[in-house]
């Protein structure tokens, strides 16, 4: 973790305004009980409250939002040789494993991130396409002409068949067991806002969390040593890619390392798909309109290569609209923070060394200057992902350090939707206006339960 300094000198800094503070704040937490109960609007109340640069104390730590397209790109690109995204999330810490990714010395951190993005690269992918629609074609074999469930259980399921299969493999995918599934679910709910303050509290869920990756290394080793047993035999998956990776020295991974990248490419294939999943078919139920462009264009799809691929999957403008305005109003992961670890002179306003600096997706894409009548759904907007929108339409961050699994995740909804919009049609059966962000964890999700009635077409 790198040590905090000064590239400022006394006079410069004496010559720069603060940050304007957030109001609300309480004399021990802070306004961490705020943030607690919905940090989502809380972040949208510091920018409507402060504008551009807005701090507030996290129960003890300082942290100044950005907020808008200037300042969100200066935080992605701009600042990041004086942010630590490290030190920000040493949360994650006890989740991915100790000296792995937020916790590895800045070179090993570079080495296992590079060999987390070629376990994504192309070749992987193309293969990737088939097994997800494979997954989706299985998983609705047995649903008949109609029914409802909670589509946000049966997506959460779904993508972690689908991130195992993709990235540990067909013989870990099909003799995945239930203990698998609870232990991971240990791992995401050990990742409460509180754990952002101090991950290693005695509380009952961190405990959990603790015993669930210590268990989840056991599991995965075995599987390691099981193919280092047979070293002829080619997965093509990630797995394999993690465990022949190398370091500048030569030396490979060790199982705790592999096992750490594994987790982590599992949260970004699944951890964050399965609740904008659920949200795609909840704004398909409530959006019937838009339906029909996405149907012609997977019947065209059909009719001329009669399967899904992962290069036919890229040609899909009428889909990829609809998931990207669902990623604009629901973004996967709300808030991205980093640590400051150089004095930072931003337009004339001195954010100190220490501090934490953070934006908000949520709050981003909900700028009316952008995105005109912000709650309203809207694939036809303006291409989300144009030059004029780039730093305000930030889902899966930006800069140098994009989310590495956001073309996987992206591919693996495209499949999902492919594959079932032609069969079934979905219908809400609660009321619209119930289907709501479920803004309690760091990770966004809808409100459970999400209730869908399906029909086949």
């Amino acid at each position: 973790m790198s040590e905090t300094a000064s590239a400022l000198s006394d006079s410069e800094k004496a010559a720069l305004k603060l940050p304007p503070k957030v109001s609300g704040e309480k004399p021990d937490s802070g306004h961490m009980e705020e943030f607690g109960v919905n940090f989502a609007r809380f972040l949208m109340r510091c920018n409507a409250e402060c504008g551009e640069l807005a701090e507030y104390n996290m129960a003890g730590q300082q942290t100044v939002l950005m907020s808008g397209p200037a300042a969100q790109e200066a935080f992605l690109k701009t600042l990041d040789k004086k942010l630590s995204r490290a030190a920000a999330y040493q949360a994650m810490v006890p989740v991915f494993g100790e000296g792995v990714i937020f916790d590895a010395p800045p070179e090993r951190m570079k080495t296992q991130l590079k060999i987390q993005v070629d376990a994504l690269r192309y070749q992987n992918m193309k293969a990737y396409a088939a097994v997800i629609a494979q997954e989706v074609q299985d998983w609705i074999a047995g649903w008949g002409d109609e029914g409802e469930m909670d589509f946000l259980d049966e997506f959460i399921q779904l993508t972690l068949h689908t991130a195992c299969h993709c990235l540990l493999g067909a013989d870990f995918r099909y003799k995945m067991t239930d203990e698998f599934k609870s232990l991971y679910h240990d791992l995401e709910r050990g990742l409460q806002a509180i754990a952002f303050v101090d991950p290693y509290m005695q509380q009952p869920i961190f405990e959990a969390r603790d015993k669930a990756r210590a268990r989840l290394q056991t599991l995965i080793s075995e599987i390691i040593a099981e193919r280092r047993a047979n070293p002829e035999r080619e997965y093509g998956d990630a797995l394999e890619t993690f465990m022949s990776g190398t370091y500048a020295d030569g030396s490979l991974l060790s199982d705790n390392e592999v096992t750490g990248l594994v987790i982590a490419t599992m949260f970004a294939g699944h951890h964050t798909s399965s609740g904008t999943a659920a949200w795609t078919a909840v704004e398909f139920a409530r959006n019937p309109q838009y339906t029909g462009a996405v149907l012609q264009e997977l019947e065209e799809l059909y009719a001329r290569d009669g399967e899904l691929t992962f290069e036919n999957l890229r040609d899909l403008p009428q889909l990829e609209a609809f998931i990207e305005e669902v990623l604009r109003l629901h973004p996967p992961l709300v808030l991205l923070m980093r640590r400051v670890i150089e004095d930072i002179d931003y337009n004339g306003t001195l954010i100190e060394a220490g501090k934490t600096v953070a934006i908000s997706t949520y709050g981003s894409h909900r700028n009316p200057t952008y995105f005109p009548d912000p709650e309203r759904f809207d694939p036809q907007r303006p291409k989300a992902s144009s030059a004029d929108m780039m730093w305000a339409y930030i889902p899966f961050g930006g800069g140098p350090h994009k989310c590495a699994g956001n073309a996987f995740a992206l591919m693996q909804l495209k499949s999902i939707f492919a594959a079932l919009l032609p069969k079934y049609t979905f219908e809400l059966v609660d009321a619209p206006e119930t289907y709501e962000d479920d803004l309690s964890a760091m990770v966004l999700k809808p409100s459970s339960p999400c209730r869908l009635r399906y029909r086949r077409r």
